[in-house]
């Protein structure tokens, strides 16, 4: 809003000068009206130029520097191979200098990705570790609440930074119609205020929008780039289409998979028959983090405890699924029923 004010006072005060100076001998109306366009050029100018990295700027600077340099060369020789006052050459060398300001300017900006700041050190270097330690959270993320409980143990650090327009995106979700949105909008909500107070984090909320992209998950995209940053989601969508524009991305589910306990065919486990599978004379359990493990032979001790010996894991897109067999000669002969291995998450507790 203070930004907002600053540029209004610039427009007027150029407008009012405009109008007093009259430059160009025009009209005092025409001048007042030209200032305020001039204005609003400077404006818009300065709003594209925050939106282009640090490197581009540099980059555009120097190809700029470069160009006046050469058409100042130029110009010296066709100068002194022409007769001197001809308008036709004074038309050509001003035309000179700005096809090769306007070339070196753009071709700078181009090729400006390829400079590496870092190696500079200072404050060069102190602004590219920045913009690599900030993480942009989409609104998936925010609702699903995992991020917390990842944040609260440490392994997230750097700059969490909430763009305005998933905020506004969440709001809507919190004040839907629908009691399912709207709960979930409201949890994310509370999931944003509880990551505000972890001192180890710091969240920044940023006003950048891009209003010529209407989808979120571009807008997300754009933000990234501009930042030379990550994003934290778990959309599956967001994460391919970030890929195919270069964008790195953090994905809780990859990262909740990883976590699963790893098992090995011939482990033996303890696990809660849930309910019956679909082939015959198999029952069903589930781990702690919702992984599905199919138990050959243990229909019949559904809703029981038993230990079963792992015959094969399976890894799908949608997660991991262990398969095993239940030894009923083993188990109705009282033999030793205790695992090797018991992982803590490996008893199911509750129910589907």
């Amino acid at each position: 809003m203070d930004l907002i004010i600053v540029r209004g006072i610039f427009i007027l005060v150029l407008t009012a000068c405009a109008y007093v100076l009259q430059p160009f001998d025009t009209q005092p109306l025409v001048a007042a009206l030209g200032g305020a366009l001039f204005g609003g050029a400077i404006i818009l100018f300065e709003v594209r130029v925050k939106q282009i990295s640090l490197k581009r700027l540099i980059g555009a600077a120097f190809g700029s520097v470069l160009g006046i340099f050469g058409a100042f060369l130029m110009s010296l020789v066709i100068g002194q191979a022409a007769p001197e006052g001809s308008k036709t050459i004074h038309f050509v060398q001003v035309g000179l200098l700005l096809w090769m300001t306007y070339c070196g300017l753009v071709v700078g900006a181009s090729k400006g990705d390829l400079l590496n700041l870092a190696a500079l050190g200072g404050i060069f270097g102190g602004e590219k570790a920045a913009k690599k330690s900030f993480k942009i959270l989409d609104t998936s993320v925010i609702i699903d609440g995992r991020i917390a409980d990842v944040a609260e143990t440490g392994f997230l650090d750097g700059i969490l930074v909430i763009p305005q327009f998933v905020l506004r995106e969440l709001q809507l979700v919190a004040d839907s119609g629908d009691t399912l949105k709207r709960n979930r909008g409201r949890r994310g909500l509370d999931i944003l205020q509880r990551v505000q107070k972890m001192n180890h984090l710091s969240v920044q909320i940023v006003e950048d929008d891009f209003p010529q992209v209407r989808e979120v998950d571009m807008k997300l995209i754009e933000l990234a780039k501009m930042y030379d940053c990550k994003i934290v989601t778990n959309d599956f969508n967001l994460n391919k289409v970030a890929q195919l524009h270069g964008v790195q991305v953090l994905n809780i589910n990859e990262l909740a998979n990883a976590l699963k306990p790893v098992v090995l065919p011939g482990e033996v486990m303890r696990v809660f028959i849930l309910k019956e599978g679909k082939e015959y004379n198999q029952g069903v359990a589930y781990l702690d983090d919702g992984t599905m493990v199919v138990v050959d032979n243990a229909r019949k001790m559904i809703s029981k405890t038993i230990d079963i010996v792992v015959t094969s894991v399976l890894q799908t897109t949608a997660g991991k699924m262990i398969f095993g067999r239940h030894d009923e000669k083993m188990y109705a002969s009282g033999g030793d029923r205790s695992p090797q291995r018991k992982p803590e998450n490996a008893t199911m507790e509750h129910s589907s």
